[in-house]
């Protein structure tokens, strides 16, 4: 159990490669299997890498479990986070979000934005010899998500600070709650004070317009909905518009990078995925944009996403604490209050659920329902993802220009890494050349 309150938590939050289960899983699950007891972020906790007490645990929300994250993410977030949210707020949080989700895949300009954004971008590569992909493609995932919700334009310099304080308040989720200047957790909470303010002038600014008659002179976006939804207070409106933004971009972002890695260490691969592409664009006319119909042909890009969810684990864990006294099956029982956390990794890496898991392979996304089984990279229940098809959407088209316009290698030592959420050795740092 380890020390006395903090157990073995520095242990379990090492940092390690995203594409392994780390030291601290792999000692324990072959001294004690797949579950087992630790102390954990203060308190008795369950870990378990079995695949059907995950479900168990996931399907079971606000029935046997309830979320249970650190006080860091607590002050960070603030208590309308959809994270961290139960119960009739929770739902009520999620379905504005999900309504954001489903105007935005049905509006054609969200399909033509994420596509000039992905063409920008590139262009703006053309003179580059290396550039953090990474960092860039931080830079392109908010600047689509900023756009749709907020109807802030690509030049407007409001884009930079955001990304900024975003990144600052990543940072802050994993550090402890040391109320003292310069640390993690405090710049996290002023940057988190920062976005707060900055959409709360938005939604007052256009509060004001409407009153002065003068809301016609400007295209409506997702905030206008927000702000029309009567039935909640300024405290959710921010806390909404902050997690679609946290969600939107840096999820998709780090997919992204690890698609790229992925592919440049896998050859062949990376010449599949570009002739697909190829025979895309040879259909359409010159400068053409895509479509849904197109994204729905991208079928190999479809299962590389996924292979790239499996093997690179943009989330490691979720925290949930026992209700009452749990049994599951007859050998375990997990005591009332204890912690649970139960490990998505271990799962996708699971060499009795997948054959070779270690190894990168899209192929094995041919039986997609049987793979969906044995996977959660969305998570599951009551708070699944809602986001997920979302972000494979824009992430199609940025990959569709990206392995038509260059070729990259990555650097010999790169590696994703989990803080636990993920970043990259070197930032992504790739070598392109720009195709002929």
């Amino acid at each position: 159990m380890g020390w006395p309150f903090i157990g073995e938590t520095i242990s379990f939050f090492k940092p390690h490669r995203s594409d392994s289960i780390g030291t601290f899983l792999q000692q324990r699950v072959s001294r004690y299997g797949k579950v087992f007891m630790s102390n954990l972020c203060g308190g008795k906790a369950i870990v378990s890498c079995d695949q059907e007490l995950n479900m168990f645990i996931l399907q079971n929300e606000g029935k046997l479990f309830t979320s249970d994250y650190p006080k860091a993410m607590h002050d960070i977030l603030g208590e309308y986070s959809l994270l961290l949210a139960t119960g009739e707020i929770h739902r009520k949080l999620k379905n504005v979000i999900i309504s954001f989700i489903n105007l935005t895949k049905s509006k054609p300009e969200f399909l033509l934005c994420a596509e000039n954004f992905s063409i920008s971008m590139l262009e703006s590569w053309k003179n580059y010899r290396e550039i953090e992909f990474h960092k860039e493609v931080k830079m392109f995932t908010l600047s689509v998500m900023v756009n749709q919700l907020l109807s802030i334009k690509p030049e407007d310099p409001a884009r930079f600070y955001v990304l900024q304080d975003f990144l600052s308040y990543m940072k802050g989720f994993v550090s402890l709650p040391i109320p003292l200047p310069g640390t993690a957790y405090t710049n996290a909470i002023k940057a988190r004070k920062r976005l707060s303010a900055r959409v709360m002038g938005m939604i007052k600014q256009r509060e004001h317009e409407e009153q002065e008659m003068k809301k016609g002179l400007r295209e409506e976006d997702f905030l206008d909905v927000i702000m029309s939804n009567e039935d909640l207070n300024y405290e959710e409106k921010v806390s909404i518009v902050l997690d679609i933004l946290l969600g939107g971009f840096e999820t998709s972002a780090t997919l992204l990078s690890l698609v790229v890695y992925f592919l440049a260490k896998s050859p062949s691969l990376l010449q599949k995925i570009k002739g697909e592409h190829e025979a895309i664009r040879a259909k359409k006319g010159d400068g053409e944009l895509l479509n849904l119909e197109d994204y729905r042909k991208m079928e190999f890009t479809q299962c590389v996403m996924s292979e790239a969810l499996r093997c690179g684990n943009i989330v490691k864990t979720v925290h949930r604490k026992a209700i009452h006294d749990i049994k599951f099956k007859a050998e375990y029982v997990i005591p009332k209050g204890w912690k649970v956390f139960p490990i998505f990794t271990a799962v996708h890496l699971d060499p009795s659920l997948h054959e070779n898991p270690y190894e990168f392979n899209p192929m094995r996304w041919t039986d997609k329902g049987n793979m969906s089984k044995k996977t959660t990279a969305f998570g599951g229940g009551v708070r699944v993802c809602p986001g997920g098809e979302l972000g494979k959407l824009q992430i199609a088209f940025f990959l569709h220009h990206l392995v038509l316009s260059y070729r990259w290698k990555i650097k010999s030592d790169e590696m994703p890494i989990a803080h636990p959420y993920v970043e990259f050795k070197r930032s992504m740092l790739l070598e392109i050349v720009p195709t002929s």
